[in-house]
Formats: C-alpha cells, structure tokens, sequence
C-alpha cells in the first residue's frame, strides 16, 4: 500500500478530481456524524463542559477515519456501481478507525468529558451516512443516467442496430438466485430495455412473495394466464439445475403461451459458472437431454495437469476443442494445439488467448500421419502429457474409403505412440468411443485397434509412458453429429430422414464429455480403458421429434420423418463394453474402469504393416478382412456401400 501510495502514476489517476470531491463530501458527512452522535447522546442541548473536547477530538477523528477509509480501499470503489462488498469495506474501515479514536481519547484525554455512548452512537451515524449516500448515487445513475449502449448489448437483446426505446416485458421462470442475478443485472442496465414484470417458480412458499421488488406471481403451470396479465414480450427460462423432464415441461409452458423464449444454461456449462445475461441463449436439444451437472475432482485434476507442457490432438474438432478451454483452467505451463485443418486451429488459438492468461499456446498446422512432423514438434515443445483427440469418426464415410481409417486412426495413432515412446512421455489419453465395442463398421473396429495398440504399451511393458484410453458415446452438437443435420432438414422444410423407429444411442454433452475425459486423466495409472457414465439410451426418433417441436413446428404435421433404413455400418444400438469386460467402479460416480487387458503384441506384430500396404492399395474388402482378424468382435456390415447413403 505504501509503494502504491507514492507511485507517481498511481497518484496522478488516484488522486484525481473527483477523488477531493469525495473527500470533501466524507469530511462533511463525519463531521455531521460527531455533531449529530452529541446531540443524541444529550437530547439535542449539549452541556457547555462537553464541547471543547468534542472540538477537540474532532480534527484528530475526522483524520483516523479518513485513513481507515483509504486502507480499507473505500475510495476505490465507483459510487454507481456499490455493492455488498463496499458496504463491508466501509464497516470495517468505520470499527476501525472507532477502536483508535477510543485508544486516542483514552491517552490523550484519559476520556474525560467524553460519553462513552458517543463513540457508538457516531458509529452507527457514520455507516449510515456513508453508505447512505453512496446509495443513493447508485441509485441516481441506475434511473437517470444512461450507460453506454454499445456495451449493454447482449444475446437477450438480440442484433439490433440501434436499441429501441420501447421496453420489453419480461416474466422470468425460476425465483432462484440465478433469476435474482438476472433481474439485479436488467435493473443496473436501464439501456437493455427490459422490465422483469415478474417469476413463476413452483416452489409454494414463494408464491406472492418479491424479489428487490419483483413478485412471484404463480406456478410454471399460470405461464399462459400471467403472461396475459402482465403483457409480457418475452419469457426466460432461468433454472440453470432442471433436469430433462422440467425442461421439457417449461419449453412446452413457454411454446403453448406463444411467446418468444431463452433459457441460461446449465451450470455444467459455465467454465466459471457464473450466469449473466451475456450466457442467455436460445433453447437447444442439450437442454432436453438433461444430463446433470459434472462434479469434478478439481484438485486432483490440477495436480495432474498444473505447470505441465500438455499437448491435443485434434485441437480444433469438437472435443479437442473443448479440451483445450478445460484445460486452460489448470494453469498447465504450455498448451500446444495440433490440428491439421487451419481454420479450425486459427479460431481456437483466437479464442484461448484472451481468456488464458499467461498461458503459453502454441497452434501448430500437423497431421498425425506425418511422423516426421510429430517428432519435430516433440523436439521443439517437449510436451508431456498428451490427449489424442484426432481422429476420423465419420461412420458410412469411413465404410465407403476403409484406407482413410487404417492411415489416420490406427497408422497415426501408432506414429504418435512411438514418438511419446521415443521422448519418454508421461502420459497419453486416447479419446475412444462406444462404436470400438462390438463394431460393424470400419470406424469402430478402427477405434478399437488403436486402443489395442495404446494400452499394449502398458500391458507388455514396453513403454514407460502411462497410457490410458477414454470410451464413450456420441456428443450433441459436435461436428458430424444428427441433431445439426435434423436441424438443417428442418430448415428445409423437411422431411426428416431417420434410419430406423427402434435405433438408440448414447448422448452427452461435450463440456462433459472434455470433463470426464480430464478426470479420468488424472486417475490412470497406465493399461486402464475408463468408461464415461452415458446414462439411458436416447431413441433418435424421440430427438427428432424434440428438434422439430423445438423449432415450432409438430412432427408428421408441419413436418415429416421419414425412416430410410440403417446405414452401411450402423447398429439399432451401442455398447460401452463386451460381455467378457467387467467394468470396475472409480473415485468418480460417472466413470468406470477396465484394467488389465491382455497382452497382444502376437496379435498385432506384423499386421499393422499389413495393414498400411492394403491401405495403400486402397483394398477395401481385403482391409475389412484383416480388421475382422485382428479385431475379434469386429463383424462387418453386410448393407452395400452406396455414396448416396453418406451424404
């Protein structure tokens, strides 16, 4: 505080104008304060034998105080915006400086003619005024004064280019704290022309109770009638915790008023899990599925990742993505992002750097097919922990150009292993998938060898490197996923084409999913396959129906669904693990464990060359063969490869 205080520069922008002003403004308020506390104390007729000392003491209070104030950083704080914590900030500088004055009256003038009950009684005065009139600023620039349009603007507002003058009404669905926050931040900005005229929460006892003013006007179930009252323009689902059948009930509430609606998402969502009104989004099919909040084992998770060099793989796809935001909060030392496509590098390395700090990233432009590359880059960055995210995963594609699997998921995937090999890695987390187990098509079986070869690593001791892998099931809203292509049908027009009425699969999140993936990181010790938590099996033509009511519209009314039968290499249904894997509890209530496995090197030694020569030759038939013979519960899938199927 002492450097501060005589830093040149910090004085010329602390001791400002304004600063005086205020200054003058608290001598005046505490010397009102001292007056005031003595004509209390006697009845508003002060005995002359007691004025001297209050004289005296005066100068010396005002000083203490004014002290207190500046440790306390009470002078840092903007009038408009005061809050609970300068409230605090006053209190404690105000007992303070109290304590000292009495220290001071008690050495100096052994308090003689000084009434103990002044000394609280000015206390009392002082917060009050103090306070009180830092109040009443705010409150004078949250009616009056206009703050800057430009940056008030926020996805509720939408892209407007010149903010109308006309409020918008808006009903709140939620009297939580995340509905509070809401309505705190639309009344401190009068420029997002809105009005909160009221909440619907189905909790009793908050019904007709008021919220900074604001009542509770009924049930989720009234959202028809008090929107009718209340003329409400727009409804905001503010329940950050619903599950997926509360949601599913407050977006149909929402549909049936007619009414233009967002929702705040999950708290799962939030990298800081903070809500505002700059999270507020449009209602999305995540939200349907009502996958709970993840608890992390953060501590561990730093412990793992903390002032390490950490290296992803696929770094601009969809997990790796996300991956690298997960990753950039456990203050690792160095984050390097490989990717093969540029664009999609360029916009995560765009993204990471205003928002990790003193992080050290590096985009590099690589393939892991290029081994030559792979090594240079280990050379140059030395990283070690890596998350091997690339990958190939496109299903009938992949069915249609098998050599395209065999170079990127397995050929890669064993380049990199021998570079970790070769720099002695600490760790590498293949991200895997449910497809791996009891594959049918090309991708699966593809996956499921590259686990092979990974945790052989382990299992035959011939790598020092933990090596672990990750499974689970599909991502909603990840590239190549069905609910975007829904979507786009959708927007067609329809007809929206679904394989079969009985297919299920799994669905989670991709911020779980990237969570997960990070906490099964710091649990491997090296040979483990962990498996995510995917909870029940979703039917993808219930999600269909979702999406087309979502976007307003009624299925087989507005819009068709059509089944168009299984794709090459699609099953009615995924699995997590085969009959003969037995699946172990962890630490963690969403992830399982299987550890162990058996030694495969006769399996594999040799086949793996095999392999790349028929991918050279472009032999679908003959890769398919020898996949089937190195991956055991590989069947192949017997529906005929049509391009026309793919896309």
């Amino acid at each position: 505080m002492i450097s501060e205080f005589f830093n040149m520069r910090g004085r010329k922008s602390f001791f400002n104008r304004n600063f005086f002003i205020v200054l003058a403004i608290d001598v005046f308020l505490l010397s009102m304060s001292w007056f005031a506390a003595y004509l209390v104390r006697f009845d508003l007729d002060i005995p002359e034998k007691f004025v001297d000392e209050m004289l005296a003491i005066l100068p010396a209070a005002i000083l203490i105080k004014l002290l207190c104030f500046y440790g306390f950083d009470v002078y840092r704080g903007m009038w408009r915006f005061t809050g609970i914590r300068d409230l605090f900030g006053i209190i404690k500088a105000v007992s303070l400086s109290t304590l000292l004055i009495i220290v001071w009256a008690l050495l100096i003038y052994r308090y003689r003619n000084v009434p103990r009950s002044v000394v609280f009684i000015d206390w009392c005065f002082n917060i009050l005024l103090i306070s009180g009139v830092r109040l009443g600023i705010r409150l004078l620039f949250q009616k009056y004064v206009p703050t800057n349009p430009v940056l008030s603007l926020s996805p509720i507002v939408g892209s407007r280019s010149s903010i109308s003058k006309q409020t918008k009404k808006l009903l709140i669905l939620g009297a939580g704290s995340c509905g509070e926050k809401i309505l705190r931040e639309v009344h401190d900005n009068p420029q997002l022309n809105y009005t909160v005229v009221g909440f619907l929460d189905d909790a009793p006892g908050k019904i007709g109770r008021k919220i900074h003013g604001v009542p509770v006007r009924g049930i989720i179930g009234d959202l028809r009638f008090v929107a009718e009252k209340t003329a409400a323009d727009e409804l905001l689902i503010a329940i950050p915790s619903a599950n997926a059948a509360e949601m599913r009930r407050m977006v149909a509430a929402c549909k049936e008023s007619g009414l233009r609606f967002k929702t705040v998402p999950s708290y799962g969502e939030l990298i800081d899990g903070k809500i505002t009104l700059k999270t507020v989004r449009e209602v999305a099919y995540r939200d349907l599925i009502g996958r709970a909040t993840v608890n992390l084992d953060e501590k561990l998770i730093e412990e793992c990742l903390r002032g390490q060099r950490v290296m992803v793989t696929g770094a601009g796809g969809s997990i790796g993505s996300e991956l690298c935001r997960q990753i950039c909060r456990f203050n690792p030392e160095k984050l390097i992002l490989f990717e093969r496509a540029e664009s999609p590098l360029y916009e995560i390395d765009l993204e990471l750097r205003p928002n990790c700090g003193l992080l050290d990233i590096v985009p590099v432009l690589g393939d892991i097919q290029d081994g030559d590359h792979l090594r240079k880059t280990f050379e140059a960055h030395q990283p070690q922990i890596v998350f091997h995210a690339a990958a190939y995963k496109h299903v009938p594609m992949l069915e249609l150009q098998p050599w395209k699997a065999v170079e990127n998921n397995i050929l890669g995937t064993q380049n990199l292993l021998d570079v970790a090999n070769e720099f002695s890695l600490e760790l590498l987390v293949l991200v895997s998938t449910d497809k791996a187990v009891k594959s049918a098509n090309v991708m699966g079986a593809s996956k499921r060898l590259a686990e092979m070869i990974t945790l052989n690593n382990n299992d035959c001791n011939v790598s020092r490197t933990r090596m672990i892998a990750v499974r689970f099931g599909n991502v909603v809203g990840s590239v190549g996923s069905v609910a975007p292509l829904f979507k786009r049908q959708i927007e067609n027009g329809g007809p929206v084409t679904v394989t079969h009425p009985d297919v299920t699969r799994y669905f989670m999140t991709i911020r779980e999913a990237s969570q997960l993936i990070l906490q099964s990181a710091s649990m491997g010790q090296g040979g483990e396959i962990f498996i995510l938590d995917m909870g029940t099996p979703i039917k993808i033509a219930d999600m269909a129906q979702d999406l087309i009511r979502l976007s307003g519209f009624e299925p087989d009314v507005d819009i068709k669904i059509e089944y168009i039968g299984l794709r090459p290499g699609e099953k009615l249904y995924e699995e997590l693990i085969t009959d003969d894997e037995n699946a172990l509890p962890t630490r963690h209530p969403k992830i399982m464990m299987l550890k162990g496995g058996a030694c495969d090197l006769n399996l594999l030694n040799g086949k793996i060359q095999e392999l790349a020569r028929l991918a050279g030759d472009q032999d679908a038939a003959r890769i398919k063969s020898k996949l089937q013979e190195m991956v055991p519960d590989y069947t192949p899938s017997d529906v005929p490869v049509n391009y026309t199927e793919i896309v």
